[in-house]
């Protein structure tokens, strides 16, 4: 009985062997039907076409139509946003990764109008976005990563995958202060340390600072602080200024105005919670040598880098990356797209100013729209 039993046992694992065998070559053939017809890929293989290589039209986008659209959310966006909202346009604005732009980093704003005492940048803007919203606007938190100008409508892409369809833009994103990138400089942010002389120089008044930097920036930083300062001293990393030859003489001549050549800063010094900066700790690029000097504040003044890399090869820069405007106006090269505060003005670069020309933006965006809807 017992033989019988094995023998059994052994057909039926063979048997099921046999039908395991079966499938596997089953499987195998049809797995190599598929690939053949390239409905399913190696996995050794290079994929044939990778997401970054797929059509775009491929990409699902949320298709968000408006007849204007505005890019940038700091004081000329949302003075645009009023007004465009205020004459029944339904702008969107998309803020960009800085909600509110540079004044969100400012603490004590005392020379825009309106405002008897000191306030707060975040404030400010916070109040803007209020008013803009409330007269109708859509504000979107979104990143514009790309644009597309060549037809009509435009066509602006979000890192939130929308795509927004405007039949008129404002560019209103800003430029940035360039920082020195060292860890002391963000520690006394708002106390002792800034990037707008105009904006803080009045904090100052009767004490020792310091401006960093070499080109036109800083020698008009450096003029203006000797309106305030008791001294002023430029630390440069070169023995030679940048900055255009009539600026170079103004500085010379000024008794107020001393120099540092061929220094860097390594660190700023000082307590953040009582004074503030106290001191600066400078290296010498030619000797390596280290020297501690003091002062009361550090105006950092290496320029400016405005915010229009998604906007190349698609209306007109200059050669520092700001937006060309014909003289006098918010206007481009590419009919229906305004340009309107710092990212276009290298000049003024004020709070103020920007928003005079979200104003300008808005009523000729206005203007143009209008023309649009009128039958040829």
């Amino acid at each position: 009985m017992s033989k019988k039993k094995d023998q059994h046992t052994n057909i039926a694992v063979k048997s099921n062997l046999k039908i395991l065998l079966f499938l596997a070559l089953l499987l195998i053939a049809i797995v190599s039907v598929l690939y053949s017809a390239g409905i399913v890929e190696s996995h050794n293989a290079a994929p044939t076409k990778s997401v970054q290589s797929l059509p775009e039209n491929s990409k699902k986008y949320k298709i968000k139509k408006t007849k204007l659209l505005i890019i940038g959310s700091g004081p000329a966006g949302y003075t645009a946003a009023v007004y465009t909202a205020r004459a029944n346009i339904k702008p969107i604005l998309v803020q960009g990764h800085q909600v509110g732009g540079q004044l969100m980093i400012t603490n004590d704003v005392e020379n825009y109008p309106g405002f008897k005492d000191s306030i707060k940048g975040s404030f400010l803007m916070e109040q803007m976005r209020a008013q803009a919203e409330k007269a109708g606007t859509e504000l979107i938190t979104d990143n514009i990563v790309k644009v597309d100008f060549s037809s009509k409508p435009f066509k602006c892409y979000g890192v939130s995958d929308n795509l927004y369809l405007a039949d008129s833009v404002i560019i209103s994103t800003g430029a940035q202060a360039k920082w020195l990138e060292i860890p002391s400089e963000k520690k006394f942010m708002g106390s002792g340390v800034s990037g707008c002389a105009v904006c803080d120089g009045f904090f100052f008044k009767d004490k020792k600072i310091i401006i960093v930097g070499g080109g036109n920036t800083a020698a008009r930083e450096a003029l203006h602080m000797t309106h305030h300062a008791s001294e002023v001293t430029i630390v440069h990393r070169r023995d030679t200024l940048r900055a255009e030859k009539i600026l170079q003489g103004r500085l010379l001549k000024n008794p107020k105005i001393k120099f540092i050549w061929d220094s860097t800063v390594e660190e700023i010094v000082g307590d953040e919670n009582a004074d503030g900066v106290t001191g600066v700790r400078l290296k010498n690029q030619k000797t390596g040598k280290i020297t501690d000097v003091k002062t009361d504040g550090v105006f950092i003044a290496i320029g400016h880098k405005p915010a229009t890399d998604i906007f190349k090869g698609h209306i007109d820069l200059d050669k520092d990356g700001y937006i060309k405007c014909a003289p006098g106006t918010v206007n481009t090269n590419k009919p229906g797209i305004f340009a309107a505060g710092d990212v276009q003005d290298k000049v003024y670069s004020q709070a103020v100013t920007a928003a005079g020309q979200g104003c300008m933006a808005a009523l000729d965006a206005e203007k143009y729209l209008d023309e649009l809807s009128v039958p040829k």
